[in-house]
């Protein structure tokens, strides 16, 4: 879903509201869970699931072509696990996604 259609959506269970306060809400929100993630917190939505970062180490790969040797640096990687309520729903509608085996 597009950040323009979840505004949209939550205008409408939110009639109230205006479109521009709805759209700075989720803007707030969206920015105070970058930064927590930048500074290295666990966030959790239960419910729908939990970032974290996990930290990889510098290694040596090698290019599959050539076989050279590449020393890779280290890195973080942003982590999404998904809560028990997303995987059950996401498994529900496997069918109607066309996901396969």
């Amino acid at each position: 879903m597009l950040k323009s259609e979840l505004v949209r959506a939550l205008n409408e269970k939110l009639p109230e509201l205006q479109v521009k306060d709805v759209e700075l809400a989720l803007n707030c929100i969206l920015r105070q869970l970058a930064d927590a993630i930048v500074q290295g917190e666990r966030i959790e939505i239960r419910g729908f699931g939990s970032f974290n970062l996990h930290h990889r180490p510098p290694r040596v790969a090698r290019n599959p072509k050539t076989g050279e040797a590449i020393n890779l640096p280290a890195k973080v990687a942003l982590h999404f696990k998904p809560g028990k309520e997303m995987r059950d729903r996401v498994n529900a509608a496997r069918d109607k996604c066309g996901i396969t085996e």
